[in-house]
């Protein structure tokens, strides 16, 4: 078989620019795949890294509510005989100010300097050398900074003074030293000064636990669950949990981001389909004498999956070196998250690239795999082709007889594989759903064809009538011709009414959210806000102001449900009577009971946690309270859960009167600049307030939608300039094999520009019916997509939306686009030789 190889190598001679095209198309689906692959790996073990640094070599972590535990549980835990050291630690999400004023979101852990050592030897104070005292760590009033905390903040100098944010007022401390712990930005001081300057006292975050010789943390769970009365909530789990939780984060994204980019390796193998089937008809008189002289037809179609292999080899090379030159720039560029946040704050530098010994290996082979899986069909050809009528220019073998029963098949497993639920909360199933009707339908183009081409009236002329009834007796060979044009535009299609589906979605969900004209927030995130809030009496401050007619102020806050999974949020805020007016239900709400405090959760309690309406919930709040789902409401702003509750319930409960976010409502023509200046005036302190108007949050949130979906729209280019290529080849493959009844014709009196219009009419009629098929099976995929998939990854719905005038201006363009390229091709291979090639037989 290798013997053959100089065979191919003359004919990847012949037409480099074309073989090229196969192998740029393969490189730059496995670089794409290859690239988003090595980004999250990458920053997933520099986070993991991070946590070791910071929890060191803990065996198991005690945890509670969001505000603390009582610190009598260390205590008790210690004492226990299979607890061997215990340690504990005050975490803090909170805000310091920087060098030039502006805040920076900072994680402060409080230590207990005896006992991390033995745990986290990362976390251990190094003061300057400017301090004489050894025992500076243990003073309350000092700080220690790792890299990225130090950079962030600007610090500088042998002791500088940094502010931390403890509610509406700020904490002064003097940084003093470093810490060697990586990942975003932390600051360390003695476990007692946390507690004092953050209200702690007495509480903790955490506790880590280092177990005796022979126990598991199963022999402590019992002693954990006893302690309930006396710590709510609390929980034990491993380390690897923090892990878990922020790659939950980012699994989905990250799922369908690979997703996406495997989108540009399949359509890439619609590209080696089409380079090879011309190939496979160019050099039919070759393959014809080869099987002359001896060669099985087996071994023909094992030459031609050979080359495509080689091929694909070439590409997954070049895609992997590609992909990791990407991968650098979007960790340099991007923080190591794609942009996403997800990871946290960014780190003082990009984490280096880690490489897996199977991934180069496993996406190498993505690709030999997708140029083989391309070049499958024309080497069954290849394979079918008789050499005594192929010498003389008869062609292939027909191809009528194939049953349609495969892909039937395949598309009626396409339809069972889209009920199956998710899979490890990953909408695995739904994937391969698309992709069985994708195969599916591009295997039922022959059949669609003969379906549409039946039902066509007769012409009355002798050329259209003579493309009819070839394209009709001949529909089998469309597969070849269409098949790209059908898969790129179904999967535009689909990608089209996705995209339509969720910015329609998107915009009325704000329209429902965002019924003030200004907004105002203390904090980025709901775990920030338990250190950034306002007074109750701001409120008061802020009804008062000229120009504001309506003040309603929510109280947001992170509740854990689940160690591995991420935070829900809480929305403290006014509903009234009528929560309906208030949030954008699926349904309609229903009404509490006597004595039932009712909630309203996003549809993500629902996918996560079973919340559905009537079910009952313990919010993990200081003391636990019991509460009933009334509703569920869109929230397309947090993809992990939110509940929403009345504010007078949450601080009857609670007595919690912080405040974190304001909607303001103002008198017409008031001045939007002014108020926002009296606001910060009326503030405890003016930098822990940012605004945005209405128009404002539209246009930003529009705005990071579309650059989200940017990609859709490279991809569709993508598929469309694949597809038309596809037919290019293709149908200059049909025009080469059909020489010698082109030579017929000609004789027969037939001028080269009928042929051309021949040759066009039946490529008229194939893509006419491809662009039926494609539009239909974009349909179908578009709800797979959209009520599947969607809800699956993100755990929201949507409603469907067709976006008439952009799909039929799609078919157009693609219909006028296929009919050029098939003028195109039958003009430049349907020339003076077509007359010659029958020369022989007169």
């Amino acid at each position: 078989m290798f013997s053959l190889l100089p065979l191919s190598f003359r004919e990847w001679q012949h037409h480099p620019w074309r073989h090229s095209a196969a192998v740029l198309a393969v490189g730059l689906g496995v670089a794409l795949a290859w690239s988003v692959h090595l980004i999250n790996t990458s920053a997933l073990q520099e986070f993991a890294a991070a946590v070791r640094s910071a929890n060191g070599q803990a065996d198991a972590v005690v945890r509670g509510a969001r505000d603390g535990f009582d610190e009598a549980v260390l205590d008790r835990l210690a004492a226990d005989p299979a607890v061997l050291a215990a340690s504990p630690v005050v975490e803090v999400d909170t805000y310091a100010r920087s060098a030039d004023g502006s805040r920076v979101a900072v994680k402060l852990l409080g230590i207990d300097l005896f006992s991390v050592a033995a745990f986290a030897p990362d976390l251990l104070p190094r003061p300057h050398d400017a301090i004489d005292n050894r025992l500076a760590p243990l003073d309350p009033l000092r700080l220690f900074a790792n890299l990225a905390a130090r950079e962030r903040l600007g610090l500088s100098g042998a002791q500088a003074q940094l502010a931390l944010q403890s509610g509406p007022s700020w904490l002064q401390r003097q940084w003093s030293g470093d810490v060697a712990a990586g990942g975003g930005p932390l600051l360390v001081s003695d476990i007692a000064g946390v507690q004092a300057g953050f209200g702690m006292v007495g509480r903790l975050s955490r506790i880590d636990l280092k177990l005796a010789p022979g126990a598991t943390p199963r022999m402590v769970e019992p002693l954990v669950q006893a302690l309930q009365p006396l710590a709510p909530g609390l929980s034990l789990s491993a380390v690897e949990d923090s892990q878990q939780r922020v790659s939950n984060l980012s699994r989905a994204y990250r799922v369908n981001l690979t997703v996406l980019a495997l989108v540009a390796l399949f359509v890439g193998s619609f590209l080696v389909y089409s380079v090879t089937a011309l190939s496979v008809a160019q050099r039919t008189p070759q393959w014809a004498l080869l099987g002359i002289l001896g060669l099985p037809s087996a071994q023909r179609m094992q030459l031609v999956l050979l080359e495509s292999a080689i091929l694909g080899a070439a590409g997954s090379a070049m895609g992997l070196a590609l992909g990791t030159v990407l991968a650098q720039a979007a960790m340099k560029w991007l923080a190591g998250d794609l942009g996403g946040g997800v990871l946290g704050t960014a780190a003082a530098a990009p984490p280096p690239l880690v490489w897996q010994t199977w991934a180069p290996w496993a996406f190498g082979g993505l690709g030999v795999l997708a140029a083989v899986v391309g070049a499958w069909v024309p080497s069954r050809h290849a394979q079918r082709l008789q050499p005594a009528q192929a010498i003389k220019g008869l062609g292939a073998a027909s191809s009528a007889g194939q049953s349609p029963a495969i892909p039937m098949a395949l598309c009626a497993l396409g339809s069972a594989l889209a009920f199956v639920p998710p899979i490890y909360e990953l909408p695995l199933a739904a994937y391969a759903s698309v992709a069985a009707w994708l195969f599916g339908g591009v295997g039922l183009v022959p059949w669609a064809i003969g379906a549409l081409l039946q039902r066509a009236p007769r012409p009355a002329g002798a050329l259209p009538l003579l493309a009819l009834e070839r394209a009709q007796a001949q529909r089998h060979t469309a597969t070849a011709a269409v098949a790209g044009v059908v898969a790129s535009l179904a999967l535009c299609v689909a990608l089209t009414v996705m995209v339509a589906s969720f910015r329609e979605g998107v915009s009325q969900w704000l329209d429902a959210v965002l019924p003030a004209d200004l907004y105002a927030r203390t904090a980025q995130t709901s775990a920030l806000a338990e250190q950034a809030w306002l007074p109750p009496e701001f409120v008061t401050k802020v009804a008062a102001l000229p120009g504001v007619r309506r003040v309603q102020a929510a109280r947001t806050r992170a509740l854990s449900f689940e160690p591995g999974r991420p935070s829900v949020a809480l929305i403290a805020r006014e509903l009234g009577p009528d929560a309906s007016a208030a949030l954008p239900f699926v349904a309609a709400p229903k009404r509490a009971g006597p004595q039932e405090i009712g909630v309203y959760v996003s549809e993500a309690m629902v996918a996560l946690y079973g919340a559905r309406v009537g079910t009952e919930l313990n919010l993990p709040l200081e003391r636990p309270l019991r509460v009933r789902v009334l509703g569920v409401w869109r929230d397309y702003a947090r993809q992990f859960g939110t509940i929403a509750i009345d504010a007078a319930a949450y601080r009857a409960h609670t007595a919690d009167q912080r405040i974190n976010d304001l909607a303001l409502w103002l008198e017409p023509g008031a001045d939007l600049g002014a108020i926002q200046t009296a606001l910060r005036s009326a503030a405890p302190d003016p930098a822990m307030l940012d605004f945005a108007s209405t128009a404002e949050l539209r246009r930003i949130s529009l705005g990071i939608f579309d650059r989200s979906f940017a990609v859709t729209r490279y991809l569709q280019l993508v598929a469309i300039a694949i597809g038309l290529l596809g037919i290019a080849a293709s149908l200059s493959a049909q025009v080469l094999a059909r020489r010698k009844e082109f030579g017929l014709l000609a004789h027969l009196g037939v001028t080269r520009r009928q042929v051309i219009a021949l040759v066009v009419l039946e490529s008229a009629a194939w893509l006419l019916a491809g662009v039926v098929v494609g539009l239909c099976l974009g349909a179908v995929i578009s709800v797979v997509l959209v009520h599947v998939v969607n809800p699956q990854s993100f755990h929201w719905t949507m409603e469907l939306v067709w976006p008439q005038a952009r799909l039929a201006g799609l078919a157009a363009a693609v219909l006028a686009a296929g009919l050029f390229t098939a003028a195109w091709s039958a003009r430049h291979a349907a020339g003076r030789s077509a007359v010659l090639a029958v020369k022989e037989d007169w």
